[in-house]
């Protein structure tokens, strides 16, 4: 009895632990009005302006748009009878192929395309209804991974990742959103698809290391992460004078959350200098590195990855600490236009002055929020 009595005092103990943990990652009464009210206006905004007759959101950008914003707004609660919701997976079953892949007919944006049509059929799976779609899909864009085939080595600085076709060569926003379509569809950290891609997540890092001994990692070497080693080395936010590869914010996170994904260790040097990069240029109110450029992608990107890491502050580099929720909560309100519908009105790089994708984004980075 007194045994029982004290398995039961650590079970007590554990429950009231765990339920402390729960409650303090839990939003304030204040912050969940405010993510409620932008959530309803959102919705609202897509189902009344955003959404065509035939279930798309600016298809003629790209098919991806509808799947990302379908993909939020059920993340954001809306049901799979919802006619809009409904309509919307009508449109992106419309464009699933014999060979697997979910894009337009002789698209350059095939992995973008698909994995992002992926991240929807997931959330619109709970009853299976998508499960060979889905297991085809994955085949396919495991399948146009660089070196899958064979015709590229490991050593190549471009092997393991995935990129446009118009480019012929993989960059990490491309590579990131396709480990997220693989961890979505089920797939663990140490799946071989997945540890390829870290092999070209780890050489898109400016940090010398038995992972990356690239041309670029010593240049700067400040852990941050830039868009890809490969054909010469691109950064978006250009090159320094010594020819490194300059970091910007919406690809560390990117970087570090694909990381995260595929087992790495959060005492792993390559997450802690990303983490030291991320202190040292904290900021919600432009795309570090980048400024407006991208602004919404990294809004998005910075509450994914935050999530994933489980962390609820980031402490800065003059030691201030962040609610990071809080923050980017407070931030979105102040951003969203009186149609519910936000848009980057200083930048309309990478279609930031699309209402729909960056309304998408938002309503996302909310679902980040509160998960």
């Amino acid at each position: 009895m007194k045994l029982i009595k004290q398995v039961l005092a650590v079970l007590m103990c554990v429950i009231l632990l765990v339920t402390v943990k729960l409650q303090a990652a839990e939003l304030g009464d204040k912050d969940q009005q405010a993510v409620d009210q932008m959530v309803s206006r959102a919705v609202q905004y897509l189902r009344t302006t955003g959404q065509a007759d035939d279930g798309s959101f600016s298809k003629e950008a790209s098919p991806a748009i509808t799947s990302l914003v379908t993909t939020a707004l059920l993340k954001s609660g809306r049901p799979l009878e919802d006619p809009m919701v409904a309509k919307a997976l009508k449109f992106i079953e419309s464009y699933v192929r014999a060979d697997g892949g979910i894009h337009q007919d002789g698209s350059l944006y095939r992995n973008y395309e698909t994995c992002l049509a992926i991240l929807a059929l997931v959330e619109a799976n709970k009853d299976g209804r998508y499960d060979q779609v889905l297991a085809k899909a994955n085949n396919f864009v495991r399948g146009i991974q660089v070196g899958a085939d064979g015709e590229v080595v490991r050593s190549a600085p471009e092997w393991g990742g995935q990129g446009y076709g118009k480019h012929k060569r993989p960059d990490l926003s491309n590579t990131s959103f396709f480990i997220d379509a693989l961890v979505a569809g089920g797939a663990a950290a140490d799946d071989e698809a997945i540890q390829a891609a870290l092999v070209f997540v780890s050489r898109t890092q400016n940090l010398e290391s038995e992972h990356n001994t690239t041309e670029f990692a010593t240049k700067i070497e400040d852990g941050g992460f830039y868009y890809t080693p490969a054909a010469g080395g691109t950064s978006q936010a250009g090159k320094a004078a010594n020819g490194g590869l300059r970091s910007y914010a919406s690809m560390t996170y990117a970087g570090l959350k694909s990381m995260i994904y595929a087992g790495v260790d959060k005492d792993d040097q390559r997450v802690q200098a990303a983490m030291s990069w991320i202190k040292k240029h904290y900021d919600l109110s432009e795309n570090p590195g980048m400024g407006a450029e991208g602004h919404f992608y990294y809004l998005h990107t910075f509450a994914k990855t935050l999530q994933a890491l489980e962390v609820d502050e980031v402490e800065d580099a003059k030691g201030n600490t962040h609610n990071w929720r809080s923050e980017l909560i407070s931030e979105l309100a102040r951003r969203q236009k009186r149609n519910g519908s936000w848009i980057n009105t200083k930048s309309t790089r990478w279609l930031e002055a699309d209402e729909n994708l960056v309304t998408g984004y938002l309503l996302l980075s909310l679902s980040y929020c509160t998960d």
